[in-house]
């Protein structure tokens, strides 16, 4: 059974930082690429960042470019998101993708 578990989610100030990770059961990862999605009431979701098998090539939405961190670890089965210097425009449901297998999602909330 395939199951991608999301963590590190929380409340915090604006300038603040947290880590998510997100640890997948079911299959190994280290052939895929990988994403991380978010969602804020009321829009649709979002492309943040995406990490392709060994890491070795990133990409970010214009919004987090330079303040996020997408790396993954293939030992762990496991893909991080580092999100420093949070806005409260960052406030979502973070959830995490993988061989279109979603996550439950993570909520990150930045007051402001």
């Amino acid at each position: 059974q395939v199951q991608l578990v999301e963590s590190g989610g929380g409340l915090v100030q604006a300038g603040g930082s947290l880590r998510l990770s997100c640890t997948v059961s079911g299959f190994a990862i280290s052939r895929d690429g990988m994403s991380w999605y978010r969602q804020a009431p009321g829009k649709e979701r979002e492309l943040v960042a995406v990490i392709n098998t060994f890491g070795h090539s990133t990409y970010y939405a214009d919004s987090v470019k330079g303040r996020f961190t997408i790396s993954r670890d293939n030992a762990k089965n496991t893909m991080y998101l580092q999100m420093n210097s949070l806005k409260p425009e960052d406030t979502a449901m973070y959830y995490c993708s993988v061989r279109n297998y979603w996550g439950q999602g993570t909520q990150v909330t930045v007051s402001s």
